[in-house]
Order: C-alpha cells, then structure tokens, then sequence
C-alpha cells in the first residue's frame, strides 16, 4: 500500500511539475500552442516507451463505448486551461482550484455510481480541502 500511496504522490508531482512546464511555454507562445506541443512530445514519448515495453496496440478499441474515446479532448481542455491559468493566478491557486474540482466532481461521481465509501468522509474531506483554498487566499489582498 506504501508503494501505491508514493507512486501517487509522484504522479502528483509530475501534474504539478507539468502544469508549471505547460505554462512557461504559454508565456512564450499561447495556451493552446502550449497544449499542442504538449500532446505531440507526449505522443513521441508514449510511442518510444510502449514501443520498447510493449502494450502499445494491445487492446480491443472497438469493444469499448464511444464515450471512452473522450479522455482525448478532456485532457486537451485541462491542459490548456492549466497552461492559460498558471500565468494569470499562479501554480498553487490553479492546483488547488484543480484539485478541488477533482475532489468535489469524484464524490459526486461516487454518489452517483454507488462506490463504497463513507459519505461524511467525502464531504469533509472535500470541505478541508475548500477551507484550505479559502485560508491560502486570505493573504492575498484583492485589487
């Protein structure tokens, strides 16, 4: 469990770490630029792995539902609004803007499909988490 909890942990690095590259490169062209290359070395670098690892065309792509195929343009939206929003509010504001849509849209998710689960825990969970943005904000004065 420790090596599954570390693994996440670097995968939220790596978004976090991501988010900040995307959005330097926003700086110098635009969001959408910044999405664009984003996705064309990512598709490089995916290719080379699973080309080396294997796994790359190992599926059934006709068997999964049409909706499955819409993680492609989610992600293109998340990253370029990452990459638009970093250089506007800052990397730790848009991360734990992004962080609390995920918390809040996975509990309703949980709610909705009935996953197990303690719902108090959620919704406090999540309530940490907006107090947490409410408290990062108080510093800031507003112009």
């Amino acid at each position: 469990m420790i090596g599954f909890a570390a693994l996440a942990v670097l995968a939220g690095v790596l978004v976090s770490l991501s988010r900040q590259i995307n959005g330097r490169l926003a700086l110098s062209t635009s969001a959408m630029e910044s999405s664009f290359w984003n996705h064309i070395v990512g598709l490089g670098f995916i290719t080379v792995v699973a080309a080396l690892v294997g796994g790359l065309f190992a599926g059934s792509p006709a068997q999964s539902p049409w909706w499955a195929y819409l993680g492609g343009p989610v992600g293109v939206i998340f990253i370029a609004t990452g990459s638009w929003l970093i250089a506007r509010i800052g990397a730790a504001q848009t991360a734990l803007l992004i962080i609390a849509g995920q918390m809040v849209f996975g509990v309703l998710l949980d709610v909705w499909l009935g996953a197990p689960g303690n719902l108090w825990a959620r919704i406090t969970g999540v309530a940490l988490i907006l107090a947490g943005m409410w408290v990062a904000q108080g510093g800031k004065k507003k112009p």
